[in-house]
């Protein structure tokens, strides 16, 4: 490259430098407010309060709960329309893809109609079964599935549109069926893309509010996770609001560092 190419890829016009550095400042000046307000002189006292503890608890347990019923049902739906071979499959790869879109608050209100007790699945539930998911800390679980499972399946659909399908094919001619060959062959192949879906799926389901609030509730030691707890602590006590935020920005910053690597291999 001459010199005069690479002077004009290193200047920095000033009509595109000013707008980059405004669109920098509105991303990270509120993340910078939130850390010069935070309390940290009485941070570890607030942090292990019994309300903080209560909801970090409920959190962990309802979005490491939501991340098992994804990968329970989220592979395999990856898997179907990566390799199933259906006719619509683009129409199928919408509707999964729409909680991405939805606003949190109408995908709770959908979950209500459906499995509420007088939904067209929940009243049959209670009937039946005696089960009954809103308000409970099992609607919880169910509203954050719903809204995470998207980012599990598009990550692992890509990571098996991108495997090499020969190693399949060797181990189909070898006698291999289609169980054993997804058990020893594919997954192995696509670990790191069902890896990279599932931190993503756990941190939106931990950072979950909208359908959680409609579907589930707002009720201390059953439902009010993290995000309920913040926007309750809002109103009563903003340091522990400040504390519980702080609590779920080191999550984000820690799943885009996790991520980071791959992102980068994937643009390249």
């Amino acid at each position: 490259m001459s010199r005069r190419g690479r002077s004009t890829s290193g200047r920095l016009p000033l009509v595109l430098l000013l707008p980059a550095l405004l669109g920098l400042a509105f991303l990270l000046v509120p993340l910078i407010g939130l850390l010069a307000k935070a309390p940290w002189s009485t941070l570890p006292g607030r942090l292990f309060s019994a309300d903080v503890w209560q909801a970090l608890r409920l959190s962990l347990v309802c979005a490491t709960s939501a991340t098992v019923l994804c990968l329970l049902l989220g592979v395999p739906l990856a898997w179907l329309l990566a390799r199933g071979g259906l006719p619509g499959r683009s129409l199928i790869r919408a509707f999964v893809t729409v909680p991405l879109v939805l606003p949190p608050v109408v995908g709770g209100v959908a979950l209500l109609l459906v499995l509420g007790r007088r939904g067209l699945v929940g009243e049959h539930l209670d009937a039946w079964f005696g089960i009954s998911l809103p308000f409970t800390t099992a609607g919880v679980i169910v509203a954050e599935a719903f809204v995470a499972m998207p980012f599990l399946v598009i990550s692992v659909e890509g990571a098996l549109r991108a495997a090499d399908p020969r190693y399949e094919e060797a181990a189909a001619t070898l006698g291999a069926g289609r169980w054993l060959t997804f058990r020893r062959v594919t997954l192995p192949s696509i670990a790191p893309g069902v890896v990279a879906g599932t931190v993503l799926c756990w941190a939106r389901a931990l950072g979950e509010f909208g359908a959680t609030i409609t579907f589930a509730g707002n009720f201390p030691g059953r439902t009010t996770t993290m995000p309920l707890a913040v926007y309750l602590a809002l109103e009563t006590d903003p340091d522990v609001a400040v504390v519980l935020s702080l609590v779920l920005l080191l999550v984000s910053v820690v799943v885009l560092a996790s991520l980071r690597e791959r992102w980068i291999s994937g643009l390249r």
